[in-house]
């Protein structure tokens, strides 16, 4: 019966499940909040005109609208 209910047994088993479960549900919970956060930022595209298709300096352009 030790092996059964022993670290390396059942209770172990458990106990490995209840922490990956709580880790999902932290990385999900975090993830939603992120994602409930960044959607609510727009951004402002100022000169529109100047923007390039390909070129570093675009970052410049966009402004948060907060």
């Amino acid at each position: 019966m030790n092996g059964l209910f022993g670290l390396n047994g059942l209770t172990g088993f458990i106990i490995a499940v209840v922490l990956l479960l709580s880790i999902v549900a932290g990385l999900g919970t975090c993830a939603i909040l992120t994602q409930k956060d960044v959607a609510t930022s727009y951004y402002k595209i100022e000169h529109i005109d100047s923007i390039k298709q390909i070129s570093t300096d675009n970052a410049q352009y966009h402004k948060s609208a907060n």
